[in-house]
């Protein structure tokens, strides 16, 4: 008869390089799940005022009021009252309602015509900013000069600025200017805002400039570089940029304070400033359809956005 063979026993070298890779393994498994716990509990934590104000928009206002009236009660002298007691903050309502978007959106046409006006304000800002941003970041790219680096680090300047910084020079120059009380007062600081400028100015510098020579010996003219080169590819940037000025400016409240006197012509996002013990309820309503067009762009644009940031320049292949 045959004798079976024998299996040879793994040597023990073998066996601690096994050991080892099924500990780095595990390990590394335990770091991904130990991250995303972390990260999953950021994300509710950023994502809970957000929910909170959406279900808090279908509460009823008896509702609102038993919940929250403490936090905007006001004494005879119209100050704040002491809270002494806990909030109670609630996600799920205990009956659904639709009147405070009812009131909203068909018994009180003013908060739609803030709306409206907050459209107004900032589409044309970030239309023309961006227009005028990709013409001046060509013009920062393309051509250098002690000039261009002195004009570009006063852009870098201004940008490091707060907007609370330049608001008393722009409403002295919006007076002077006779545009004081007007759209023009807000749009005009808004269109030459610096922020894109510096942000194209980036990404077009990282343009080959082997691809930009190879254009001019074609016969291409600067207008056709600019159109057919620069812009394509810092279209990732360009998205990033509108998506990032968009948020910024439909969130203004000093601006339309300072520049608009009349309160007809003020944003919604002035009156989301103003929230008193009356409505509560609305406010809750309204915020949510002021984040909708935030909302929208951003889930549209989430991969042009995260293209613009981490794209280095350059060719794609």
């Amino acid at each position: 008869m045959r004798r079976e063979k024998k299996p040879v026993p793994e040597s023990r070298e073998r066996k601690q390089i096994q050991n080892s890779a099924r500990r780095r393994k595990r390990w590394s498994v335990a770091k991904i799940a130990i991250a995303t716990v972390i990260a999953a509990a950021f994300a509710i934590l950023f994502l809970m005022p957000i929910v909170l104000t959406i279900t808090n928009s279908f509460m009823a206002s008896s509702e609102i009021s038993s919940n929250y009236g403490s936090v905007f009660a006001t004494n005879a002298t119209g100050g704040k009252v002491y809270i002494s007691e806990k909030v109670n903050l609630k996600f799920i309502p205990d009956m659904v309602s639709f009147s405070q978007y009812i009131t909203v959106l068909f018994k009180s046409p003013e908060y739609l015509l803030k709306f409206w006006n907050s459209v107004i304000l900032v589409g044309p800002i970030v239309v023309f900013q961006l227009i005028t941003a990709t013409l001046a970041s060509y013009g920062f790219a393309r051509y250098q000069g002690r000039i261009r680096q002195i004009i570009f680090f006063a852009y870098i300047i201004l940008m490091l600025m707060p907007y609370q910084v330049t608001l008393v020079p722009n409403y002295l120059v919006s007076d002077w200017m006779n545009i004081l009380d007007t759209y023009w007062s807000i749009w005009l600081p808004g269109i030459f805002s610096p922020f894109a400028v510096y942000l194209l100015t980036k990404f077009m510098r990282r343009i080959p400039t082997s691809v930009l020579e190879a254009a001019q010996i074609d016969g291409a003219g600067e207008w056709q570089i600019y159109r057919k080169i620069c812009l394509p590819l810092c279209r990732g940037a360009i998205c990033s940029a509108a998506i990032l000025v968009f948020i910024d400016y439909w969130n203004m409240v000093e601006q339309p304070l300072i520049l608009l006197s009349d309160a007809e012509t003020h944003p919604l996002s002035v009156f989301l400033s103003k929230i008193n013990a009356g409505e509560i309820g609305l406010a809750f309503a309204v915020a949510t359809i002021y984040m909708v067009p935030c909302l929208l762009i951003f889930l549209y644009g989430e991969e042009y956005l995260v293209d613009g940031i981490t794209y280095q320049g350059g060719i794609k292949g």
